[in-house]
């Protein structure tokens, strides 16, 4: 026998020993191998269900919130329908108020005169009297001058008569300028026609004479 079978044979010869455990390495590897998989099995499985679980509630989330959304868009409309509603009564009331003032504007100052027509009515009737006197009709005109005045200023009119005065250009009208030495100088020395003003706005000047 060569020494080439001789080695052939000795390579043949595999002790049991070492067959049975490089089995037993092979199947523990194998059961290693299948419990890994296993694992990874069940660790995708949950994984995959708790990312369904997630979708499941955001998609819960998002409805609750587009209700949310949905109701809070509904309560400010109703919001801007209730101020506009408002608004335009309030725009037709102050029509409506405006239009009015324009209209009874002189109501106040008519009714203040009602009295003043009613004794110009009785003066006149009893200017008519036989029993009527001169001094009677002067009297009676003074008290219905004295009304008149009277209601003018109530309602803001007021008389401008600056005897004894100092001029004043802005109130007053020089209509002309004479010597008086009993008067100073620019000084109001008569009203030929009284002024009137509107509360103080000038509605028009007083004429007068002026001591020089």
């Amino acid at each position: 026998m060569s020494s080439e079978q001789h080695q052939i044979k000795r390579k043949k010869k595999v002790p049991a020993k070492e067959v049975d455990d490089s089995n037993d390495e092979t199947l523990k590897d194998e059961s290693k191998i299948e419990t890994r998989v296993e694992i990874s099995d069940q660790v995708e499985t949950e994984t995959k269900s708790k990312s369904e679980s997630k979708t499941d509630t955001s998609e819960e989330d998002i409805e609750q919130q587009l209700l949310k959304a949905q109701a809070t868009i509904k309560d400010y409309w109703d919001q801007i329908m209730r101020l506009k509603a408002e608004i335009e009564n309030n725009i037709k009331r102050s029509s409506r108020d405006i239009e009015n003032a324009h209209k009874f504007a002189l109501r106040n100052f008519a009714e203040s005169l009602l009295p003043i027509l009613d004794s110009m009515e009785m003066g006149q009737q009893a200017a008519e009297s036989d029993k009527a006197s001169l001094s009677s009709i002067a009297e009676g005109t003074q008290l219905t001058m004295s009304m008149f005045v009277q209601a003018l200023e109530k309602h803001g009119l007021k008389q401008i008569d600056p005897v004894g005065e100092s001029f004043d250009p802005d109130q007053h009208q020089a209509i002309s300028i004479v010597e008086d030495k009993n008067a100073e100088s620019n000084t109001v020395i008569s009203v030929m026609q009284k002024g009137f003003s509107l509360n103080d706005r000038l509605v028009r000047p007083a004429m007068v004479v002026v001591a020089k």
